[in-house]
């Protein structure tokens, strides 16, 4: 029996499912040949991705499913990935060969022959050019087992192939950025749920990738401590602190959900305001005074007299103190605003 095989004579594969259509179309390729498919799904810490849409498109198609968050590991990727970064801060390539090797990692746990992706040749300028996939399968370590149902016909044949493992003939010869060919596919199989085409990582835009980049200049030795960067407005204090505004519900409760447990949380039911975390290393009485004014600057209260904001650590809501705020010139928040 082929070391591919499992004991029960089961071909299993792994995927990597990003919620997206290709992702989805590739794994069903190979669930239509009575390969055994696992998803996995590599959680980004700032949110993007969606792992319960991931879930719900794994459930549709009926995939055990797995979902991996980033490791402190990536941070050196982000500081300075071998294949540098797209337009903004964005390291495409070092990603995805950081995706697969984690989905190598499950590969070789569970026994699979295989793994997969929805990669297009030439669907995406930075990361799916044709030489960046020899890149990723040479960089992830798994020399002929990575495979783009997609675009097999247009690729050289993988070991599952070569081993009668996987049907060429049944796979695709995809190329460039159409989508035509996918949305028909995804409508006769009655998918739907997936994220829209060429959405999504916020590294890919300018803002947040600016945000990353300054808090890692500075020291930032978690990626947990990224989390937050993708909500609110951004206001760089000094060197060792900066702040975080809500532009409305959602973004209040993502403050509050990805602020860690040594931030200060000012936040007030008195007038509608919103949320707002200040995060540093000796945070000063007047950092506190001016976190407290960036609540009432961006509230209904801006033009009034300065008020006193709740403010208490993360981890201690019960050590609640009323900071008077101290209100900022608009002028002074320009410099200080990414």
């Amino acid at each position: 029996m082929s070391n591919d095989i499992s004991s029960y004579g089961k071909i299993v594969a792994v995927g990597l499912l990003s919620g997206g259509l290709d992702s989805a179309l590739a794994a069903k390729l190979l669930i239509d040949q009575g390969i055994e498919v696992h998803a996995i799904n590599i959680a980004m810490a700032w949110g993007c991705g969606r792992p319960s849409r991931v879930k719900a498109i794994a459930d549709h198609l009926g995939m055990p499913f797995k979902s991996i968050p980033l490791d402190d590991s990536y941070l050196k990727i982000l500081r300075n990935p071998k294949y540098g970064f797209g337009s903004a801060h964005n390291p495409c390539v070092d990603c995805h060969i950081y995706m697969v090797q984690k989905a190598a990692e499950y590969m070789r746990e569970i026994g699979a022959a295989f793994v997969f992706t929805g990669e297009v040749v030439g669907q995406r300028p930075m990361s799916q050019r044709r030489r960046c996939l020899d890149w990723v399968e040479d960089g992830a370590g798994i020399p002929g087992r990575l495979l783009r149902p997609l675009s097999a016909g247009l690729l050289p044949l993988t070991i599952p192939e070569q081993q009668g493992l996987v049907d060429r003939s049944r796979l695709l010869s995809l190329e460039g950025r159409g989508r035509r060919v996918q949305l028909d596919m995804a409508q006769d199989l009655g998918l739907t749920g997936f994220s829209t085409p060429g959405g999504g990582c916020l590294l890919t835009e300018k803002v947040f990738g600016a945000r990353v980049k300054d808090v890692l200049a500075r020291g930032c030795d978690s990626i947990n401590e990224t989390a937050i960067l993708g909500s609110g407005r951004y206001f760089r204090l000094n060197d060792d602190a900066f702040a975080l505004v809500g532009r409305d519900q959602p973004e209040n409760e993502a403050l509050l959900h990805y602020s860690l447990d040594t931030d200060y949380i000012f936040r007030t039911y008195e007038f509608p305001s919103p949320t707002v975390v200040l995060r540093g290393k000796n945070i000063s009485a007047e950092q506190l005074s001016f976190a407290a004014g960036l609540l009432q600057f961006f509230s209904k209260q801006r033009d009034g007299l300065p008020r006193s904001v709740p403010c208490w650590r993360k981890a201690f809501p019960e050590g609640i103190s009323q900071v008077l705020a101290v209100m900022p010139l608009e002028s002074a928040l320009a410099p200080l605003w990414m």
